[in-house]
């Protein structure tokens, strides 16, 4: 099976619309989404909407449970605040159900998908480099965990290794981000996973950020949030 792997979508329809093509175009047998559908675009709806259309399954991510409960909140900064406190007032009552059944961890043998990390996934931390990831691991007993919430496509493994991933040995994959890359690229995010060559690859895609910027600035939502689109920040 070959699955598409999506991930921090952030009420970006453009990137989601793009990435959703890519996939298409790529044959992919089955699309899982990471969480964090919502928070920061001004399209928290119609992504919500693509997201159950189109993917097998999907995992809560803490802008998704903010959206939900707004007193978490309080740990996002002012900007990522205003965001999610906007966003509440544009989403429909089935629209908050459906993220309110998110769970937030989803197993299948030698995978697993989170948000955030392995290691106690409703604390939401960050596995930014090796010395997070090592930790994490530890939640990992074989096989590979899908990532998102940095933002940053990244790989890690359980040892030193080169060459392929090795069905024996443990990794965590963080696909990146489909909505707000924060690696330095503006494009599009998403991973694709092969079961039986049990091979990665991560994808980049183009995507309209001039109509995204342009939708969130009209909103009223922070500045700041339509000027980072452009530079990957």
């Amino acid at each position: 099976m070959r699955t598409a792997i999506i991930s921090d979508i952030h009420g970006n329809l453009e990137a989601l619309e793009a990435v959703l093509a890519s996939i298409r175009s790529e044959g992919m047998d089955r699309i899982i989404c990471l969480g964090d559908i919502v928070g920061y675009g001004a399209d928290p709806g119609p992504c919500i909407d693509l997201v159950r259309s189109a993917c097998a399954f999907a995992v809560l991510g803490n802008h998704d449970a903010a959206a939900v409960d707004i007193s978490l909140a309080e740990r996002f900064s002012s900007h990522a605040a205003a965001a999610i406190i906007w966003t509440g007032t544009k989403l429909s009552a089935e629209h908050l159900q459906y993220l309110r059944g998110l769970p937030l961890l989803h197993a299948e043998s030698d995978r697993l998908y989170v948000h955030a990390s392995p290691l106690e996934p409703a604390l939401w931390n960050y596995v930014f480099d090796s010395i997070d990831a090592r930790e994490a691991l530890t939640e990992v007993d074989r096989g590979v965990c899908f990532i998102g919430h940095t933002h940053t496509p990244a790989l890690f493994r359980d040892r030193k290794a080169a060459g392929p991933l090795r069905r024996e040995e443990s990794a965590i994959i963080n696909v990146g981000s489909v909505g707000q890359p924060r690696d330095g690229a503006p494009e599009a995010s998403y991973g694709t996973f092969d079961d039986d060559a049990w091979s990665y690859r991560n994808v980049r895609v183009p995507y309209d950020i001039d109509t995204a910027a342009k939708k969130i600035r009209e909103s009223g939502l922070p500045s700041r949030l339509a000027d980072r689109l452009f530079v990957g920040r």
